[in-house]
């Protein structure tokens, strides 16, 4: 197993290259690592998980409201039971709090019977209205108006960050080369693939690059799609907006998405968003939030739970999910050029992805890949960043054999010396600061790194020796 952030690369051939190691490409890269094959995930940014990954809504969906029939409706359909599977077992931390679909007036209310059938149509069948006084006892910090919902008991939130760095992690430690700030510059008919750092060369080729699937596509000759980004700013509230909210609280569905939501995280926080702007498809890098945006979350949360807005905000971020104005996956498989397009995943990705992982492996497959007999994969044990489940700081056993989980550095988040060691020395280490972040939740407090941020930098450039 190797994993290079510089210098040279392999110059023999691989059996598959995955491109873009977000929350899909690692999974698939998973997958392809249950078989003997030579695979390599690459990467443009210095860590898994940087881009589209990093900044969703962190919901485990159910799939209700997807258009049935469709590949996604499926995908999601089977990819939750598969994650909530691999998060049971690995450690990723999940929390199955319900949805509610919150009705504000009476044609959102008109319109809830429909997403029943719909929901029927996609195998959840525990869905069901509820009236506005049931709605009031089971959220009772409400905004006033409520006519009613549709209570989707199978909803769940989940961290993103652990599950895309989980993923790679296993992928790593069963043979899989992860080649970080490696972007793929051009690339030829015969899979050789010029890379900031060399070239690469590969039988089989997986184009997982997300935002910028469409370019790697017209390079091998195809049109299918084009992406437009869509930027989705949000609002995460301090941990005392907590006892605010005990549901996802959904709006009803538009053709842009799935509207503005307010949701815990598992971090122990409260998220307002997202918005869902469509960007010039040239702009690609445009994760600024911006005051319109944050105006026009602040007036939709203060609608749905005015309260809210009354606590301190912890962070404000966007991110941009590839749009591509057709309302499926485009995931397709070139057999004669040996080639998979995994593109137009939405935020429904997440959820999605260990069953796109088995579909694309399935695709290889039917393309003339050999794939040899499957193989147990190395058990995972991820740290748990969860707030409703032990963490370090809380284990007196745990302290008592390292000494290390009791000494707090980051006060907000009650992140340990031992969590930043052992992120440090894990198998994809973090090659920044805000990489440790998303291992180890330090500096994602109120104080935002303001209290701890000089500690935790030097335990990070010093290795946390």
């Amino acid at each position: 197993m190797t994993l290079t952030t510089a210098g040279p690369l392999p110059a023999d051939p691989y059996d598959v290259v995955v491109v873009g190691a977000g929350v899909v490409g690692s999974a698939i890269a998973r997958e392809l690592a249950r078989h003997p094959l030579r695979t390599a995930l690459v990467e443009a940014a210095d860590d898994v998980g940087q881009g589209t990954s990093k900044a969703n809504t962190a919901i485990l969906h159910t799939g209700f409201d997807a258009v049935p029939g469709s590949l996604e409706a499926r995908l999601v359909r089977d990819g939750r039971r598969r994650l909530a599977a691999y998060a049971a077992s690995s450690g990723i931390p999940v929390e199955p709090l319900g949805a509610l679909l919150v009705a504000w007036d009476r044609e959102q209310l008109a319109a809830l019977p429909a997403l029943v059938r719909k929901a029927e149509r996609n195998g959840c069948h525990d869905t069901r209205i509820i009236g506005a006084a049931e709605l009031r006892a089971r959220e009772p910090r409400l905004g006033p108006g409520a006519l009613g919902a549709l209570d989707v008991p199978g909803e769940s939130v989940i961290c993103p960050w652990t599950t895309t760095l989980a993923y790679a992690t296993q992928a790593v430690r069963a043979g899989v080369d992860l080649h970080l700030n490696c972007r793929v510059e051009a690339v030829t008919g015969s899979h050789e693939l010029a890379t900031g750092r060399g070239v690469l060369r590969t039988r089989y080729l997986v184009n997982a690059a997300g935002l910028y699937a469409d370019e790697l596509d017209r390079r091998l000759g195809h049109e299918d799609f084009t992406v437009t980004p869509r930027r989705g700013q949000l609002i995460v509230f301090d941990a005392f907006a907590r006892g605010l909210v005990r549901h996802i609280l959904l709006p009803v569905p538009t053709a842009l998405g799935k509207g503005v939501l307010i949701s815990p995280t598992v971090h122990g926080k409260v998220m307002l968003g997202p918005t869902a702007e469509d960007l010039d498809p040239g702009d690609r890098t445009a994760t600024e939030s911006t005051a319109e945006g944050i105006a026009y979350l602040l007036e939709r949360g203060r609608r749905i739970l005015p309260e809210l807005l009354a606590e301190e905000v912890t962070a404000v971020y966007a991110g941009l999910r590839a749009a591509t104005g057709h309302d499926d996956y485009r995931i397709t498989c070139r057999p004669g050029q040996r080639y998979v397009t995994v593109g137009g995943i939405r935020s429904t990705g997440l959820t999605a992805s260990m069953a796109i992982a088995a579909r694309v492996t399935g695709l290889l497959a039917d393309a003339g890949l050999e794939l040899g007999a499957p193989a147990e994969l190395p058990a995972v044990t991820m740290p748990n960043l969860g707030e409703a489940f032990d963490r370090p700081y809380r284990s007196a056993e745990l302290i008592a054999a390292d000494p290390e989980y009791g000494v707090v550095v980051c006060h907000c988040e009650r992140v340990t010396r031992g969590e930043i060691r052992d992120a440090l020395a894990s198998t994809v280490p973090p090659a920044s600061l805000d990489g440790l972040r998303r291992r180890t939740r330090a500096r994602a407090g109120r104080c935002q790194g303001y209290s701890c941020g000089a500690a935790v930098r030097a335990l990070f450039e010093g290795g946390a020796r």
